[in-house]
């Protein structure tokens, strides 16, 4: 993801936010099935939705603390 992709992600509602991390859950659970039984080619994907995970996590947790300070 590059910068633009955060502030997308920054722009978005927290009900969009949690459709995009099922969306991405989902994908890991693809590609870690795909690296159980060997049809995994491209191995640095799992690495990036990790990672995207995480900035939508993140995104998520500043949103609610924004919410709860209001």
């Amino acid at each position: 993801m590059s910068e633009n992709r955060n502030e997308d992600l920054r722009q978005m509602t927290p009900d969009q936010l949690q459709d995009e991390l099922v969306k991405l859950k989902k994908t890991q659970f693809n590609l870690r099935f795909q690296a159980a039984t060997g049809q995994l080619e491209k191995t640095h994907l799992s690495k990036n939705v990790r990672r995207d995970i995480a900035r939508v996590k993140t995104v998520l947790r500043a949103k609610a603390r924004a919410a709860a300070a209001s």
